[in-house]
């Protein structure tokens, strides 16, 4: 039950975490239409409403299907429980033991949401329902009442930015910011296997790639988001470019499973570089304090 009451809470963060400065276009535009403009930039799009009431249906859902957990679970708790031990044996080597209580939560949730939003995009009316005008007796839609969340990039940069935050906690708080700055920029090499004149040299080396490191970090968001929004939006276009072909339709089902799965564990990745690291590191030193003990007897 812990684990759901934490998954609640980051649907609803996540579903709250976009603020939208959104553009009317045509077709599938890249910015999303704005249903209430308070001005000066400040709307709720048609993608922040989605949002919010999908994590609404998805919260309700799981409420409904693990009401009361039971000892011998039915059939819909059953389902819950097989995704959640399937996630968990996926990524708990990742992350590391230390760091996956925490972790977990937030990547089921990200699963589990992103999913859902990729898959809703293919439901009939989404993206074809709303305000629009006749042109040369054909009908143009430009104001779509539904847009998926994940085909805004204002809503794949708030899940971007909530990824790097839990990461930033979940770091400095199972692994500790002297662990950090040894994993970014501390000599690797053996000191006493390595030649005194070649180990000030790897240092400087280390530290180089250290700073190459910080800077892959603080992109990690926008990398994250561009993925994420790229596939979702072309396969939007796709779509409505081939008249919904079923063959699309297949084939945009397992882009948006693959696309679920490759942010979650990325996210899980990110965790585990250092966390994950910091548990062999402990598992080193107690290894030779260990051996230490059994040479002092």
């Amino acid at each position: 039950m812990l684990h759901l009451r934490k998954v609640f809470g980051f649907l609803a963060a996540i579903g709250l975490a976009t603020v939208s400065f959104a553009s009317e276009g045509g077709g599938v535009a890249p910015a999303a239409s704005k249903l209430v403009d308070f001005g000066n930039g400040w709307a709720i799009t048609n993608s922040m409403a989605t949002g919010w009431a999908t994590s609404l249906v998805l919260i309700t859902l799981i409420l409904a299907a693990v009401r009361k957990p039971q000892i011998l679970p039915g059939k819909a708790q059953s389902v819950f429980e097989s995704l959640l031990e399937a996630l968990r044996d996926l990524f708990e080597p990742i992350v590391g033991k230390k760091a996956f209580p925490a972790a977990f939560p937030l990547l089921v949730t990200f699963f589990i949401f992103i999913l859902m939003h990729n898959w809703m995009g293919l439901l009939p009316g989404v993206g074809t329902i709303g305000w629009g005008h006749d042109v040369e007796g054909k009908f143009h839609l430009t104001e779509p009442w539904i847009r998926p969340f994940n085909s805004d990039f204002n809503g794949t940069i708030a899940l971007a930015l909530v990824s790097f935050g839990a990461w930033l906690i979940i770091v400095f708080k199972y692994a500790g910011p002297k662990l950090i700055l040894w994993d970014l920029f501390g000599n690797k090499a053996e000191k006493s296997e390595t030649p005194g004149w070649l180990y000030p040299i790897l240092s400087l080396v280390f530290l180089i790639v250290g700073l190459i490191e910080v800077f892959s970090i603080m992109i990690r968001p926008f990398t994250l988001s561009v993925r994420l929004f790229g596939n979702v939006f072309g396969g939007e276009n796709l779509l409505h470019g081939t008249s919904f072909i079923f063959i699309f339709y297949f084939m945009e089902l397992l882009v948006g499973l693959i696309q679920a799965i490759v942010f979650t564990l990325l996210t899980s990745v990110y965790i585990g570089l250092i966390c994950n690291h910091g548990d062999d590191h402990d598992h080193e030193h107690g290894a030779e304090g260990g051996h230490a003990a059994e040479a002092h007897h």
